[in-house]
This record gives C-alpha cells, structure tokens and sequence, in this order.
C-alpha cells in the first residue's frame, strides 16, 4: 500500500491557483461545441500551438533532458513520454468530438469520470486509495452527473457522444497513468513538449487519413482554438500544476470534476444548453465528493512520509 507524499497545507495563492485553472478548464467543451471546424482539427491545432509556445524553452532551457530521452537509461522515460502522447491523442479523438455530438454538459460530466479509471488502474497497479477517497470519488462523480444532466439516450447522435465522452475519460486515466512514469524524473515542460508534440503528429495522420479539413474557418473558430491553448491546455493545466506542491495528485484530479458545472453554466449562459433541473442537488454532492476527497487527502498527508519526486512533476489531466 503506498503512502502519500507530506505536502504544507494549501496557501491562498495555492487556492486561487486552483479557482483560476477550474475556470480556465471549464471553457473547453463550450469553446469546441462553439468552434465552425471539425473535432479532430481542433484538437490537432490545439496541441500543434502548444508544443510550438513550449517547444522553444524545452530546447534553450532543458536541451540537456531533451538529449537523455534518445540514449542510456533515459530511453524508458523516452518512450512514457512518446506513449503518454499516444494515449493523449486518443483522448483527444475522443472526447472532443462527443462535445458536438452530444450537450456541452453531458460530455463534460462523463468526462469526468476520469478519477474512478484512474482509481481502478491504481487498483491494477497493486496500489490502494483509502475508503474515504473512493468513496468521495463516487458522490462527485454523481453529483457531477446529475448537475450537468448527463443523458444517455436523448437520440442515437446524443447517445454516441455520450459513449466517445466516457472513453475519452478513460483514455485520460491512461494518458495520466503513464505520464506519471515519465514525470517521476524529467521536467514538466519537457514532458509536456514531447507530449503534445507527439499527440499533435498522431492526430495530423489521423485528420489526413481522414480527409478531414485543417484550415479555411471564420475568425471566430480560430478564436476559439487559441482560447483553448491559452486556457484550458497552457493556463489551466499550468495552475493544476503550480498548485500540486501543496495538494496531492489525487486531490487536484477530483477538483477537475469542478470543470463540469462550470462548463454547464457557460454551455448555458453562452450557448443556450439549459441545465436539467437535477442540477442543483447534482452540484451539492460534487462538492459534498470533493470536500470528502480533499479532507481525506489532508489527513493521509500529515501521516506520511516526506516525497521523492520532483516538485515540479505535472498533474493528471488531459
């Protein structure tokens, strides 16, 4: 059974980190349910963009690390980072494209359910999450679900989105599972640059193949991707993981199901997707999950032993 690493109790800056990255990722599903461009492009572009921002710091700043990747020992964190892109692209392929089929919320709340795979691939992995946590995992998954009205059968169209959305949130837990791999020992932003590098080229074969078309949108649909860069890839995920060197990671991977009800409020303040009328009581257990999940995280926190990873490792997340 492992233990989790002692961390100093969050600061204000650490919370107000946290309030800006679930608000930065919360915009993903409207922006893509709002953007005039097929699914795959825009999630070709929006990894081609950020490794283009990372890439130039990787190499003036972390060459070094980039080089160990290829040769020696540093090969096997070499290949996490190539099959943590893979499973990225896969999340990617999958999840965006429900957030057309079906409701900005409904994709966004089945999502969601990343931390219960990521729970299950611990399980696999022979590690052990306390009772509190999985329990506090079930109620916000739930309430995440019923505050964004998740709905399985609204038409075949709905339906399919609803089924991409779920194994868009599996393919997360892998892509997390394996980029803890690599990030035990090399640098956030050169996991990241390889990573969405790679994701990026997967997805490029993949939209070619396809025949599917990568330029010749309105501005709007070009806003809407560099928002999603700025966002939810560069601002959000980089908060979660500002954040991490006083919370743990399976404490930030629960306050992620926060993006559901914010996605919901703008799907409908912007978009016109009205929430169902679960949605309050829906909201109440996610936060009820969450607060379970966070109280539970301090408390094994002040049990442990001191970590031995990187403070600068990344967080899970897609």
């Amino acid at each position: 059974m492992s233990t989790a690493p002692h961390r100093p109790p969050p600061d204000a800056l650490t919370l107000g980190a946290l309030g800006l990255a679930v608000a930065a990722v919360s915009s993903s599903a409207p922006l893509i349910a709002f953007a005039a461009a097929p699914a795959l492009a825009v999630a070709f572009w929006r990894n081609l963009l950020s490794a283009a921002v990372l890439g130039p710091v990787a190499v003036t700043r972390r060459r070094a690390e980039l080089r160990a990747l290829t040769v020696g020992p540093g090969r096997r964190e070499g290949l996490f980072c190539v099959l943590s892109g893979v499973a990225l692209a896969a999340h990617f392929a999958t999840w965006m494209p429900s957030a057309k089929l079906t409701s900005v919320a409904a994709a966004t709340a089945l999502g969601a359910t990343q931390p219960v795979w990521q729970g299950l691939i611990a399980r696999w992995q022979g590690r052990r999450l306390p009772a509190a946590a999985w329990a506090g995992i079930a109620v916000a998954v739930l309430g995440a679900a019923l505050a964004t009205g998740a709905d399985f059968a609204v038409s075949g169209r709905a339906f399919a989105g609803d089924l991409l959305a779920v194994a868009g949130g599996m393919f997360a837990a892998v892509y997390t599972a394996l980029g803890e791999r690599a990030r035990a020992s090399i640098s956030t932003t050169t996991y990241t640059t390889v990573c969405y590098g790679v994701c990026a080229v997967i997805l490029l074969v993949v939209c070619l193949l396809g025949g599917v078309r990568l330029h010749g949108w309105d501005g709007g649909t070009w806003l809407a991707i560099l928002g999603l860069v700025a966002g939810a890839q560069l601002l959000g995920h980089s908060m979660f993981n500002y954040a991490l060197h006083r919370v743990s990671a399976t404490t930030i991977s629960v306050l992620i199901l926060l993006e559901a009800p914010g996605a919901a409020l703008i799907g409908w303040a912007w978009l016109g997707q009205l929430p169902r009328p679960l949605a309050l009581p829906g909201l109440a257990l996610l936060l009820a999950g969450v607060a379970v999940v966070v109280l539970g995280g301090a408390r094994a926190g002040r049990r442990a032993a001191p970590p031995a990873v990187p403070a600068d490792a990344a967080p899970p997340g897609g």
